[in-house]
């Protein structure tokens, strides 16, 4: 499948949109949760994966089962995971999960939470697993097989999807063949959402961010909670100037073994303090956003092939 690049997206001219409330900056929370779903020696793979842990390099022998690596994932389905969920239970906040299917078949604790909550669930695959290594008709009936899934254990349909990382140059064909997906955010090179034409039919992309991510906690710039509570005010006070001239975006990437730990919450509620009382913010889940957009900027406005 031929994907063009778009080096100009929409330049100096974006749609002039405000968001609910007359906000001009929408701020999404995004909890990844893949935990369970990773490549493990007991699912066949041939190695664990170590991948957003705290070994920035795998101490153990590649083929060798890495039980530390193991259970620093455990970490965040048997603790973290729960300490994101009283964050923002307790103060009512919207929550998206980037959810992949086999994480939540093992942690049905977690899988009840999500479903007994108003938080929309993204699908991000049925195991956290690279789709750009996957031929088209596995990666179809992954697709499938996570839809299902995710739809049979939270009692709604995921809406979005998520690949980790990277899409396969057929991804967003196979979302648009399924037919259950209304946006995918396989994406970085926007703030703002954006319409693509797949096999002659119009898709959203919502753009997903690594750079607001918590990922850089480990092996990455930041060392602290409140290193990452500070960078996040430094790209929302950006952004909030910004917006005075053209609506923007704010995604905050967290992950259960990674943010779940309390020194690196901290920065969280550091951040939530800054934005919370303003009435310039939208606090959004994912699925309002991409609604909201395609209410207000409908198919046509942008598009580019895809």
């Amino acid at each position: 499948m031929d994907i063009q690049r778009d080096f100009v997206g929409y330049a100096e001219s974006p749609p002039d949109i405000r968001w609910p409330g007359g906000a001009r900056l929408a701020v999404n929370f995004v909890l990844n949760y893949e935990e369970g779903s990773e490549y493990s020696l007991e699912d066949g793979d041939g190695y664990s994966d170590a991948t957003l842990t705290e070994v920035a390099q795998p101490r153990v022998p590649r083929g060798d089962r890495d039980l530390g690596a193991e259970s620093m994932f455990e970490y965040g389905s048997r603790v973290g995971f729960w300490r994101i969920v009283r964050f923002f239970r307790d103060r009512g906040l919207p929550l998206t999960v980037f959810a992949s299917a086999l994480a939540l078949e093992r942690n049905p604790a977690a899988a009840q939470a999500v479903a007994d909550s108003d938080w929309d669930v993204v699908c991000h695959g049925r195991r956290w697993i690279e789709h750009y290594l996957l031929d088209e008709a596995i990666e179809r009936e992954e697709i499938a097989r996570a839809f299902d899934s995710i739809h049979r254990l939270v009692g709604r349909p995921p809406e979005g999807w998520y690949c980790r990382y990277a899409p396969s140059p057929v991804t967003r064909k196979l979302l648009v063949e399924h037919g259950g997906f209304t946006y995918d955010s396989d994406a970085y090179n926007d703030e703002l959402p954006y319409w693509v034409q797949v096999e002659d039919r119009p898709h959203l992309v919502v753009p997903y961010s690594l750079v607001t991510n918590d990922a850089k906690l480990v092996g990455g710039p930041l060392v602290t909670g409140r290193a990452f509570g500070e960078f996040l005010i430094d790209s929302f006070d950006e952004l909030v100037s910004e917006a005075g001239l053209h609506p923007r975006m704010m995604s905050v990437g967290m992950h259960a073994r990674i943010l779940g730990h309390p020194g690196r919450i901290r920065g969280l509620h550091t951040f939530l303090a800054h934005i919370q009382d303003r009435d310039d913010v939208w606090i959004c889940r994912r699925r309002d956003l991409a609604a909201h957009w395609r209410a207000v900027v409908p198919p046509g406005d942008g598009e580019i092939p895809a």
